[in-house]
């Protein structure tokens, strides 16, 4: 038996992709505070999506998708809470399985082949049409994060000219509210 008294090199921790809802005071300087928290610690935000939810109270609800080690995820959590108009942090990748939609609008210039085949795209993923002129047309999409990316990728082919993305929304499943 082989002992030494020397500890064993600590494991590499896994890095994880985590959905964080926030509920916040909705007050001018909130969204610049939450991102410098971010930025000032040198954490990433892959998306961000904000808007009032509770009317009445004046709150909002600000969705924020990062990743990081489990350790990297508890410190952007409990700076998150610390902070002044923060009421709710909570981490729905945690929570289980969380619905998580994304909404896009794609514009898609081509003619002839093209043409079609962007209209069999867009039908094929359940895209709307929002515009459509002689040679080009700008569809909406509803989906996951991985949706998508497919469509925007197979749009690549047959003309895609412009995006615009929402971010992620998210909320945990069942019959629990936040």
């Amino acid at each position: 038996m082989n002992t030494t008294h020397y500890p064993s090199a600590p494991t590499a921790q896994p890095i994880a992709r985590h959905t964080l809802a926030v509920i916040v005071d909705n007050e001018p300087g909130v969204l610049a505070r939450i991102a410098g928290l971010f930025s000032g610690r040198g954490y990433n935000i892959e998306s961000l999506t904000v808007s009032e939810t509770e009317h009445e109270k004046h709150l909002s609800r600000i969705t924020v998708v990062t990743s990081g080690t489990a350790n990297v995820i508890d410190q952007i959590k409990a700076h998150l809470d610390r902070l002044v108009p923060v009421h709710r942090v909570v981490d729905l990748t945690l929570q289980g399985e969380a619905v998580e939609r994304e909404l896009c609008l794609v514009k898609v210039v081509g003619k002839g082949d093209y043409r079609v085949e962007a209209m069999r795209l867009a039908a094929s993923f359940g895209a709307r049409t929002l515009d459509a002129t002689l040679t080009s047309f700008v569809f909406e999409l509803t989906g996951t994060t991985e949706e998508i990316e497919r469509f925007i990728k197979l749009m690549t082919v047959v003309g895609l000219t412009e995006v615009s993305r929402t971010g992620i929304a998210a909320m945990s499943r069942g019959a629990e509210a936040m």
